[in-house]
């Protein structure tokens, strides 16, 4: 859950005297009476690849047109490399966008479709077709040069569009669901192709998805947006581990949201007051209050699953089997209490003396109050 390595004395977003490379501030775009992006502010640093995630509709593709000039804040500024976009157009940017659509020529051949924006800008044929050619190499498609879009795969059309976009040496680049056309296992494959690439020129990228896993894998930090605004900024793993909001929890990845009252807090621990799993132990939390409104996040790989009950555990409750799939590496578990609460748990399928649960049965779950992050939005 990391996404790509990356050392921590080169995470430059955990230091606050530096620079951004990109600063988003106040922007706020409107179309008639609909507001698009709402307020954002964003900074980006330089060699980062950072990804806006959010649902269909939540503005981060209308964000990114603003970075790439195709549209104009209704209010805020945008500023990348230290100069003000304010009246800079789309051509005169050091950004380059790849679309989902590929875009691509079908009547020229792949090094043609490359070096097209070289020699439109004016540059001589030879240095063209030779910086064409290093960037295929890049990409792993240098024996394909001569060859159509048509004769293609979907792969092989998304990473020629890649390299027309690196190409032109852009300090930016900024990519539009770029790997939505792709089936799951090449989606998955080209996600660390794209990885080594950013790693290997040091251009920014910034990419837009709607694929949790996706944005998981592929960034340095993720914005995750809802309704024109950014609800949380962060690595992969902070996004994962201590959402800030029920949103967040529950767009990213597998959740299981209890609410509760706050009952008593002690400086080591925090009891809430549950309907659903009745008092539950909860890591303290500065701020709250006792009769508080909370809400309990825990994801489905932090309990434990046993026929009995485990001992000295903090946080159990036994219930029914209701629902399993088994998907090779982890089976997923659907269990009932008795108050009526549906739990998801999941465990890796390791070797086990023990038959594995299975449906209709009667187990315990059980889970350490550490593993619980206390929501309040």
């Amino acid at each position: 859950m990391d996404g790509p390595a990356i050392a921590a004395d080169t995470r430059p977003w955990r230091d606050a005297a530096a620079r951004p490379f990109i600063s988003v501030h106040g922007v706020t775009k409107t179309f008639g009476d609909f507001t698009a992006v709402s307020d954002v502010d964003l900074d980006i640093y330089k060699g980062e690849l950072f990804c806006l995630l959010g649902e269909s509709g939540c503005g981060k593709s209308t964000l990114l047109r603003m970075l790439a000039g195709f549209e104009q804040p209704t209010a805020g500024s945008i500023t990348i490399d230290g100069e003000d976009m304010a009246r800079v157009p789309p051509d005169r940017r050091p950004t380059n966008m790849m679309f989902q659509s590929y875009a691509l020529f079908p009547h020229m051949s792949v090094e043609k479709n490359v070096a097209y924006g070289l020699l439109r800008e004016g540059l001589k044929k030879s240095e063209a077709y030779a910086r064409a050619g290093d960037m295929l190499r890049m990409v792993k498609l240098e024996k394909l040069a001569r060859r159509k879009p048509d004769q293609l795969s979907g792969g092989q059309r998304q990473r020629v569009a890649l390299a027309r976009s690196l190409v032109k040496r852009p300090k930016l680049l900024l990519l539009d669901e770029p790997l939505g056309a792709l089936d799951k296992k090449l989606r998955e494959e080209t996600q660390f192709e794209l990885i080594k690439i950013q790693e290997t020129l040091g251009v920014t990228f910034i990419v837009v998805t709607h694929d949790q896993d996706e944005a998981m894998t592929l960034a340095t930090r993720i914005g995750v947006m809802k309704d024109g605004m950014i609800e949380q900024i962060g690595e992969p793993r902070e996004i994962y581990e201590t959402p800030r909001s029920r949103f967040v929890a529950d767009f990213i990845g597998t959740v299981n949201l209890f609410e509760g009252t706050v009952e008593a807090a002690a400086p080591d621990m925090m009891r809430i007051a549950s309907p659903e799993l009745g008092d539950v132990l909860m890591p303290p939390q500065e701020g709250l209050t006792r009769g508080q409104q909370v809400w309990g996040a825990v994801r489905p790989e932090r309990f434990t699953l046993s026929r009995k009950r485990p001992e000295g555990a903090q946080n159990a409750w036994e219930g029914v089997v209701e629902e399993m799939g088994y998907i090779g590496h982890m089976s997923q578990y659907r269990v009932r209490l008795a108050s009526g609460a549906l739990i998801r748990a999941s465990q890796s399928n390791r070797m086990r003396e023990e038959a594995p649960i299975s449906w209709d049965e009667r187990v315990w779950l059980s889970v350490p109050p550490a593993a619980f992050r206390v929501l309040t939005q």
